[in-house]
């Protein structure tokens, strides 16, 4: 895997339209992003076809890429897993409500390969999530890893939209003061 540096310039590469960068950005990212929507669809053909829509939308959207804001693979890996979703949602009859698994692809302790790979920047975050009590943090998990709706989690948590609204604000503001950006 290179480094994200290396990965940050790979993609201001793709921006300028450079298809050798792009075929290396491709090759050092594709088994992790594969991964990534495989678990979500667990389905191959599913998981191949969501990667080349995925791939179209990193080379369109290469020049939107902000690495103040975030790092080259979770930028992609948002791309991947928010493509993902989507098509599970829209090829599933059964609400999310009926299949929780298949939404609820963080899991509590990453495989060894994912702790590997872990940024200093990541590690403190999770930390300050970790520090919310165990509700928010699952709640703040539905909502901003998983892509759940207020709605949704309201019905999840059995409580009105504006109840979920206040506490993901809430949460989100500990967690900014957690990492000091307060």
């Amino acid at each position: 895997m290179l480094t994200s540096a290396e990965l940050v310039w790979l993609i201001a590469a793709v921006a300028k339209g450079d298809e050798v960068a792009f075929e290396r950005l491709y090759a050092a990212t594709r088994a992790k992003l594969y991964g990534v929507v495989l678990r979500i669809l667990r389905r191959q053909d599913l998981a191949e076809e969501v990667i080349q829509e995925c791939y179209i939308k990193i080379w369109s959207n290469a020049g939107q890429f902000d690495p103040s804001v975030s790092s080259p693979i979770t930028w992609m890996v948002s791309i991947a897993r928010n493509r993902a979703i989507d098509l599970m949602r829209k090829r599933s009859e059964a609400s999310l409500e009926e299949e929780p698994e298949a939404m609820e692809v963080a899991s509590d302790t990453p495989d060894p390969l994912a702790r590997r790979e872990m940024t200093d920047e990541l590690k403190r975050l999770l930390g300050c999530v970790g520090k919310l009590e165990p509700e928010r943090q699952r709640l703040v998990l539905l909502a901003y890893y998983n892509g759940w709706s207020r709605e949704q989690l309201a019905e999840k948590f059995d409580t009105p939209v504006n109840t979920v609204k206040t506490w993901l604000r809430r949460s989100l503001l500990e967690i900014r003061e957690c990492l000091g950006l307060t």
